[in-house]
């Protein structure tokens, strides 16, 4: 049976969120006149304080609600960003507290907005995928880093 179409599974949603990084030169340095350097990609982490984690934004789907819609107003919630809606990603399933949880992902790039921090979401991080690979707690959420940069987001390394 496709976890899917049990009644038990959570369901939830979130977002890989990204945003073109601001320079890869070493703080402090500049880029030479003419550089055709692509400034790659950071992604945003959150810190969950309940749990001591730091995962992707994501988060249970209201009845009813669209799992897209659900992982834009997620993304929101917890980061203070809106959010542009890309690729969807592969589809994380687990046990959490001894049910089965499946979450569905999108990459997003990252629109206006402001973090401040809840009893939810104390942090954020805005990180290289190599560095986001490291801090992120859950190995499953790894593969997701490695997904994001499988769909070749326009703008970053240099893809239009």
């Amino acid at each position: 049976m496709n976890p899917a179409d049990d009644d038990t599974t959570v369901r939830a949603a979130g977002c890989v969120l990204w945003r073109p990084a601001p320079s890869t030169a070493s703080p402090g340095l500049t880029a030479s006149p003419g550089s055709t350097a692509s400034p790659g990609l950071e992604l945003c982490l959150v810190h969950r304080p309940k749990y001591d984690d730091w995962s992707h934004p994501k988060g249970k789907l209201k009845p009813g609600e669209a799992p897209l819609a659900g992982a834009l107003r997620e993304v929101a919630e917890e980061t203070g960003y809106a959010a542009e809606p890309g690729a969807e990603l592969p589809t994380v399933r687990y046990l959490a507290n001894g049910r089965p949880k499946e979450v569905r992902y999108w990459a997003a790039a990252a629109g206006p907005g402001a973090f401040a921090p809840s009893d939810e979401v104390d942090r954020i991080l805005w990180l290289s995928p190599e560095a986001a690979r490291t801090r992120l707690t859950q190995p499953r959420d790894r593969t997701l880093v490695d997904a994001l940069l499988a769909t070749r987001v326009p703008g970053a390394f240099g893809e239009t």
